[in-house]
């Protein structure tokens, strides 16, 4: 693998995606997209600007980069890295954070592939037989290769191997942002246990509000409700070494490259107490830079 020390890794990342077809483009677009990048495959060198021009729009604001895979290899291009420079040029000079990757991968590894899949070569279209068209393959994108800011060799990497790779690259660009998503939910056990669950935490020994008639009413989405709770010293122990507990463990399951986590926690009816936690925790690990997707399974409607 090679690098560009002086390629910036920053917000609003445009990352052109090429390579040896068979090496893994898609599936780095796809974690791309995982990671809340605007994607799109198969593009011409020509529809480059006209892609990153859409970043300026409002509703383009959400996403963090945008990652194209670019298709250079066609017949029709004369020489790929003269129909691609002007377009890289051009970005560059409006200051835009640019990287290109390239991604290859050893010659036996790329026909596993392609007989796993059962498809055709693209230059296989052109009368090439399966190792003519990967060794002209390789002709034609030698000089895009030399110019490449990030080239990724995917010959032992499984499809996780890559995904934690971009991740561990690229999540780079915001410094306090993961690229896991934690979901975050509170349940009632007499309902059941969630199945998507990964996590499980039973919260059942913090003191119940319902037993309370003037705040039976209520849920852990009203104040009253978590300042109850959480009056009693050993409720605010326990909450702080969850806290302390999830802060330790998440990071591991990002550097594995997850890209969800479900995180489920529950009382006996999952109205008062669950929900508490469950809005303490949500504040508290995205503050730290987790992307939160926040449930309450069994709050009535």
């Amino acid at each position: 693998m090679k690098q560009n020390p002086n390629t910036p890794l920053n917000k609003d990342e445009i990352v052109i995606v090429t390579g040896l077809s068979g090496a893994g483009m898609s599936t780095a677009l796809q974690v791309f997209e995982d990671m809340n990048f605007f994607t799109a495959d198969g593009l011409p060198p020509s529809l480059i600007e006209d892609f990153t021009s859409l970043y300026n729009k409002p509703d383009m604001q959400h996403f963090r980069g945008i990652a194209l895979g670019i298709d250079l290899k066609r017949k029709y291009l004369v020489d790929p890295l003269i129909e691609l420079l002007p377009f890289l040029n051009s970005l560059r000079q409006q200051g835009k954070a640019l990287s290109l990757l390239f991604l290859e991968a050893n010659e036996d590894s790329i026909i596993k592939r392609y007989a796993s899949t059962r498809r055709p070569h693209p230059l296989e279209q052109e009368g090439y037989t399966l190792k003519g068209a990967m060794k002209e393959e390789k002709l034609r994108l030698e000089k895009i290769r030399e110019h490449s800011d990030i080239i990724i060799d995917t010959t032992n990497f499984s499809l996780h191997d890559l995904r934690r790779y971009l991740q561990k690259q690229f999540t780079q660009i915001q410094d306090l942002q993961h690229s896991m998503w934690v979901n975050i939910m509170s349940f009632g056990y007499k309902y059941g246990i969630p199945k998507e669950a990964d996590l499980v935490f039973d919260i059942r020994f913090l003191p119940n509000p319902y037993f309370e008639p003037e705040l039976r009413h209520l849920t852990g989405l009203d104040q009253q409700i978590s300042d109850y709770i959480f009056k009693d010293t050993q409720a605010q122990s326990f909450r702080e070494q969850l806290t302390n507990f999830l802060q330790e463990i998440l990071p591991y399951y990002d550097n594995e490259g997850r890209y969800r986590l479900c995180i489920a926690i529950g009382c006996t009816g999952g109205c008062h107490r669950s929900v508490a936690m469950v809005e303490y925790l949500a504040k508290i690990l995205n503050e730290n830079g987790y992307r939160i997707i926040k449930a309450h399974k069994n709050i009535p409607q």
